[in-house]
């Protein structure tokens, strides 16, 4: 449920609702916006007593929340909001956001090549992966700490915060040592012990729409990370399993759209995961722009044929260049307010 206050009320008022719903067994959740203050309750809704709570100085309304993720939706918080990652915004009405990199730290010629070369061409995030999730266990699995020791070396060369993945809940503290924004894999969306780890971090998270994921589920997977009191989550579409073969998954565009339908929560794009041809990443991603996307996170490598995971799917700089200036000119063509006036729509 939602526990609206009166504009008028005061900070003490507040602290009494935040005390009951405690006492009650509940965990509040306070949203402070420009207009009003709100108080989600989260827990068991057959132990709720909304009466309760209405007779508290301050309450105007006691309101039940329809959907199932009750923190991530856009009834409990209606504005759009903005995520910070090492002082580059993503959401709200900041400007879309690049995020780019190689798909694995292989050396440290290779990442400072690359990083500086994605920096030149307007990214404001690098990307890379340490530990690397992969189908077959013969496959380069990445460089583990020293990954992400060269990923710390870029930021500080280049003045670029990172996002890198992590795997495992006891591998959370390690990577959000070195990392600016954590990355939690589509093959992990319901790794529940993972999203609470990560989201206890602290730290920022990327979070990946699984490759069978229904959009609800990536809600419910977010609410994990928000109930433990982060709310610094950026959703990612990156495409999902059908029966078409013609690219590695099938980009979702209407994700993008459904989601900020939804959710006030930051929706990105991964078109290099979701088409998996790199003369495929610039159209997709142009269209996720038009979409209303927050941003891209793209796979670049200056010599994709000597990758040593996902060359195919990757841009060189040139090529991101020019995708970074297109995707530029579409968000100026169709206007970031209006890319941000999406009416909710409730869940079924």
């Amino acid at each position: 449920m939602m526990i609206v206050m009166h504009a008028h009320a005061s900070e003490e008022d507040v602290q009494t609702v935040l005390q009951a719903v405690r006492r009650r067994g509940f965990q509040p959740h306070l949203s402070q916006g420009e207009e009003r203050v709100v108080i989600g309750v989260v827990g068991e809704a057959r132990r709720a007593e909304p009466d309760a709570f209405l007779r508290l100085p301050g309450v105007a309304r006691v309101v039940p929340l329809s959907s199932p993720y009750k923190l991530a939706s856009r009834e409990f918080h209606p504005a759009d909001r903005t995520v910070a990652v090492g002082g580059v915004p993503i959401g709200g009405r900041a400007e879309p956001v690049f995020m780019a990199g190689p798909c694995s730290v292989e050396s440290r010629s290779q990442l400072l090549e690359t990083a500086h070369a994605v920096k030149e061409a307007g990214a404001s995030i690098l990307r890379g992966g340490a530990f690397k999730p992969r189908t077959s266990p013969y496959s380069f699995q990445g460089l583990g700490e020293r990954g992400l020791e060269l990923l710390a070396e870029a930021r500080e060369a280049t003045g670029l915060p990172v996002v890198t993945e992590v795997m495992s809940p006891e591998r959370v503290p390690l990577v959000a040592r070195y990392a600016d924004m954590l990355q939690i894999g589509a093959r992990n969306m319901q790794n529940y012990a993972l999203l609470r780890a990560a989201g206890a971090s602290g730290k920022p998270i990327l979070l990946k729409r699984g490759m069978s994921a229904t959009l609800d589920e990536l809600l419910l997977a977010a609410e994990y990370i928000l109930s433990s009191g982060n709310e610094n989550l950026v959703l990612c579409e990156r495409g999902i399993r059908t029966f078409e073969t013609a690219t590695r998954n099938t980009t979702d565009i209407n994700a993008i759209p459904a989601l900020k339908a939804r959710t006030s929560l930051p929706v990105i794009l991964d078109p290099s995961h979701s088409t998996g041809h790199w003369a495929y990443v610039a159209p997709i991603a142009r269209a996720a722009i038009a979409a209303g996307a927050d941003g891209l996170i793209v796979e670049v490598h200056p010599r994709p044929a000597e990758a040593l995971s996902d060359g195919a799917q990757s841009l060189k700089p040139e090529r991101f260049a020019r995708l970074v200036a297109e995707a530029r000119a579409i968000a100026r063509a169709v206007g970031r307010e209006t890319l941000r006036e999406v009416p909710h729509v409730a869940a079924d």
